[in-house]
């Protein structure tokens, strides 16, 4: 803003100067002195003004930067240079209007100033500067230190604290007592704890930007506050209270783990260890805040850590033994029923014991239930074991490891029952081929050759089940040959077994139990199927060999790992399974084998 003055007249009146003199003589000389230096004074400040023209009065500070003596534009564009890196520093806060969220050291978090909806105004802070009066000015009024004007979006404050509460805001905990490994732990209570995101609006904006630098510092560099903004917020405090935990100690929580209970089951005795009954044991708070004991009887009852021990209470009932007699099924012996422990009375079993003090007073019983034989003298006729389905035999030749190891091997199968629908498992009814399982070290093939390894000889017992499956007329699951021809073996229709690589299993779908016989002399091994034949006859139709793969010869390994082995063709060879009802024919099957050459193998010292 500028302002101009007159000229005076080139002849003054007269009248008015004389007017004007005898009013001035007649003034008190005191105060005829101020009016004189008051004109002076205002003809300096009218000076002054009019020199300076329309900037922002001397001395202005924002934040410590001088902004004195600038223009609008000039003030806002050095606020903007010096201060707009205090704008965007992160803003620290705490959840708690005590700088503290109650429990213990306090969680200190940065919002983005941005994203928090706050920005620095210095538009309006230069603004709020304004440009003095011309009394100001000429009274040596005006500058000093100005607020920086902060601009609050408060839609985007509420968002960012909302996000914020979210991670931070928690709910009250009632103290709780649980057990690790049989000993008692104690949960605290904990006041809950949620940020006012209304209330906390304010506080962000008196908060923002962080406190101004140092005496003498550069603005832009200008640290956090040291304290960070408390935010308030509302509480709920828990209603269990110390002396709540100790009585649920003394009472329930060291009682129920000072020892195992006993369960007595049968001539049997189950031990519920403290661990396992305090890992189903929780004491939590009810609506008064005190803690009560809370058994999760089901669950202990399922604990799988308790399945050795009542694998070894339980007796497997023993199936009646059946056996051909003229042609006829019949029962060789009765068998006898087994015993399970209910297993779902375990843990009503161990509840009311918990808090009982000494052995004989957490000392008890579980039911016990009866097993019967799937096959007994009375049903198995009603099962449909009425007669032979199939048998087959496998001659070998003598060998004390194939008499053990096939012998062991035809013992775990004999007295198989197989439901109708159900799988039958080389492997799992066998089990594997170890010395603790009855098996000795033999002769077997790997990677085409001959190799000593534990069981050698089971798979005269494969091939001899593979061939009473066959002409049984059942389904085969999984199955396959061996890698290079045996000649004692019918080819295309014989099998081997791996542990852990490959099974032998059927399916019975035949619609009656199948019960399996199996013996074995020093030569030979047999294995016959029991139940209801599907069809009058399954015959066997083998095809010519063809691909036809001629043997090499080399060199085996040194040493007594090496096993001699003759040379044999390779080749390939279906075989037909034909399925015969009423004399003609219901259906057939096609199994195709294709056999390596045999390589032979020579060993040192060998002929």
């Amino acid at each position: 803003m500028s302002y101009s003055i007159p000229p005076p007249p080139a002849q003054p009146p007269t009248v008015h100067r004389r007017g004007i003199g005898r009013r001035l003589a007649a003034l008190p000389r005191p105060v005829l002195i101020s009016a004189v230096a008051f004109v002076a004074l205002a003809a300096g400040g009218v000076t002054g003004y009019l020199l300076m023209g329309d900037g922002i009065a001397e001395g202005t500070t924002v934040r410590g930067v001088d902004i004195g003596g600038l223009s609008a534009e000039e003030a806002r564009a050095k606020l903007e240079a010096e201060l707009g890196d205090l704008g965007t520093a992160p803003l620290r806060v705490v959840i708690g209007d005590d700088g503290s969220d109650g429990a213990g050291e306090p969680e200190i978090h940065e919002l983005d100033p941005a994203e928090a909806g706050l920005s620095l105004d210095f538009e309006a802070t230069v603004a709020a500067a304004g440009n003095p009066s011309l009394l100001d000015r000429i009274l040596g009024r005006g500058g000093g230190e100005i607020e920086l004007v902060v601009h609050q979006d408060e839609e985007a404050g509420r968002a960012a604290l909302t996000g914020l509460a979210a991670d931070s805001d928690r709910t009250v905990r009632e103290g709780a007592i649980t057990f690790t490994e049989g000993e008692p732990e104690v949960t605290t209570p904990r006041a809950g704890v949620a940020l006012d995101v209304e209330g906390s609006l304010g506080r962000l904006r008196e908060g923002y930007p962080a406190a101004p630098p140092a005496d003498g510092a550069d603005p832009a560099d200008a640290e956090p506050a040291a304290d960070p903004v408390p935010l308030p917020v509302t509480r709920a405090e828990p209603l269990t209270g110390e002396a709540e935990i100790e009585e649920a100690l003394r009472a329930w929580a060291e009682p129920a783990v000072a020892g195992p209970v006993l369960l007595t089951a049968g001539d049997a005795t189950l031990t519920i260890s403290p661990t396992l009954i305090g890992d189903h044991l929780t004491l939590s708070a009810d609506d008064t805040g005190a803690l009560l004991p809370e058994f999760d009887a089901a669950a202990l009852s399922a604990d799988e850590r308790l399945d050795d021990q009542l694998a070894a209470a339980e007796t497997e009932p023993v199936e009646a033994e059946l056996r051909l007699d003229g042609g006829q099924v019949v029962a060789a012996s009765p068998g006898s029923n087994g015993s399970t422990v209910d297993r779902d009375a375990i843990g009503p079993a161990v509840e009311p014991l918990l808090y009982a003090e000494g052995e004989a007073a957490r000392t008890g019983t579980v039911a016990t239930e009866e097993v019967e034989p799937v096959i007994t003298p009375a049903n198995y006729r009603d099962l449909g074991i009425v007669e032979e389905m199939s048998s087959f035999t496998v001659e070998f030749e003598p060998a004390p490891y194939r008499i053990t190891n096939i012998g062991r091997a035809a013992e775990l199968i004999n007295g198989s029952a197989v439901a109708p629908g159900e799988e039958w498992s080389f492997n799992r009814t066998v089990g594997e081929r170890t010395e603790e399982n009855g098996f000795v070290e033999g002769i077997i093939i790997l990677d085409d050759q001959y190799t000593n390894a534990q069981g050698g000889g089971v798979s005269a017992v494969a091939t001899t089940m593979f061939n009473a499956m066959f002409f049984a007329g059942v389904k085969p699951v999984e199955y396959g040959a061996h890698s290079f021809y045996i000649e004692r073996y019918p080819e295309g229709r014989e099998a081997t077994v791996a542990w852990g690589h490959l099974d032998l299993r059927f399916l019975n779908d035949s619609g009656h139990t199948i019960y399996i016989l199996a013996s074995a002399t020093d030569s030979s091994v047999t294995i016959t199927f029991l139940g209801t034949k599907r069809y009058d006859e399954v015959r066997s139709e083998t095809g010519p060999r063809t691909n036809v793969k001629e043997p090499g010869s080399r060199e085996g390994a040194a040493g007594d790992a090496c096993v001699p082995q003759p040379p044999l063709e390779g080749f390939d060879v279906e075989v037909t399974r034909i399925f015969v009802d009423d004399g003609t024919e219901a259906g057939r099957e096609t199994y195709r084998t294709t056999y390596v050459p045999r390589d032979e193998v020579l060993c040192e010292g060998g002929d």
